[in-house]
């Protein structure tokens, strides 16, 4: 029996570049370029006409560029959206988010030839994401999510019982389709939230600085890259950096590591989810969410059993279920919940175990 191929829309303005992505994905036998176009509008026609099962696509085109193309397309007939950008610049790259924002599930670097040093490594990245976002079911999640977390946030009435311990720091991982569920998350805390939060997020080398950018401009926090021996203060928010793995010491200062990766990752999860059950116990607070594989997982569990309590998100918001999937059957999680509701739930359980100047240790 012959395997269905994974048919794609490859959109770039540039001839050349459609070109090497329709070779990288055709030198592969599970892949069919089903179509390329130069342009937005002509993404948003191709669709109407042809259903790919995933669309590979540039962000700066002129016409309609990759942002509105993806709000019109998720709007009328979803397609599980690809962003492929060159870019390293910090401003263009916030497009990039803001177009994961509307609907894109991932992003990944568009190599420049085949002579480029990371050539085969970036080809072999755009194969993996396309093939694992082929499989997503898309759904509209994002275009009402910040309001409706707004307001959770404001009342904060989920139930929840208190802990006995103050709150120190939040801690949060993520992989594939972590970007728009952590704009949702911090879009919908208050500005005068009284703790810091830390991420890692797995991401392709070179995005992170659109990401913090993205984050930063989108929500009330200050968003920074971690660096070595920054301290994490309230209001603030601080993402691990390319390449190095991100923990947390005494004094709520960031240290960073070169050591060997974890779960094939650096930074990982895990790695920073265990330094905070290793220096925090339950004054920290763990939530996991969407994306492949199993980091983090265990650590989750690690913390819980330190005494902090932790968050998964839940199968039906996650991109991709695995990493809180696998923490949820490790017994890890306190709260199974919503991308949506995860923002009340944090909300609340600072309230209840700070505002009342609880004094533990």
């Amino acid at each position: 029996m012959v395997e269905r191929k994974i048919n794609v829309l490859v959109v770039d303005d540039s001839k050349v570049a459609r070109m090497l992505l329709s070779r990288i994905l055709e030198d592969d036998p599970r892949f069919q370029v089903l179509g390329e176009v130069a342009d937005g509008q002509a993404a948003v026609d191709f669709v109407t006409e042809r259903q790919p099962d995933v669309i590979l696509m540039d962000v700066q085109m002129p016409g309609m560029d990759g942002f509105e193309a993806t709000r019109k397309i998720m709007e009328t007939r979803p397609v599980p959206i690809v962003i492929c950008s060159g870019t390293v610049d910090p401003g263009e790259l916030a497009t990039t988010f803001r177009v994961m924002e509307a609907g894109a599930l991932a992003c990944v670097e568009k190599p420049v030839s085949p002579e480029h040093p990371g050539f085969a490594e970036m080809a072999a990245m755009i194969r993996q994401t396309v093939q694992l976002m082929s499989e997503v079911k898309v759904v509209r999640r994002w275009v009402a999510a910040r309001t409706a977390n707004q307001r959770l946030a404001e009342s904060a009435t989920v139930a929840v019982g208190q802990g006995p311990r103050k709150i120190k720091l939040i801690g949060i991982g993520a992989s594939t389709g972590g970007p728009p569920v952590l704009q949702t998350i911090l879009a919908g805390l208050p500005k005068d939230f009284p703790v810091p939060i830390l991420i890692v997020q797995h991401i392709a080398r070179g995005f992170l600085p659109g990401l913090a950018d993205w984050l930063d401009q989108s929500t009330a926090f200050q968003v920074h890259i971690g660096g070595q021996g920054m301290p994490a203060l309230p209001g603030h928010v601080y993402l691990a950096p390319d390449d190095f793995h991100m923990g947390v010491g005494v004094g709520e200062r960031i240290f960073l590591s070169k050591a060997d990766p974890e779960n094939g990752l650096r930074p990982a999860v895990s790695f920073f989810f265990r330094s905070l059950a290793e220096t925090f116990g339950g004054n920290a607070l763990g939530v996991l969410l969407t994306g492949m594989g199993r980091d983090g997982a265990v650590e989750l569990k690690q913390m819980k059993d330190a005494g902090a309590v932790t968050i998964a998100q839940d199968r039906e918001s996650s991109v991709v279920h695995g990493m809180p999937g696998e923490a949820i059957a490790q017994g890890g999680a306190t709260h199974i919940l919503s991308a949506e509701k995860i923002a009340s739930m944090l909300v609340t359980l600072i309230q209840r175990r700070n505002g009342h100047g609880d004094s533990h240790p």
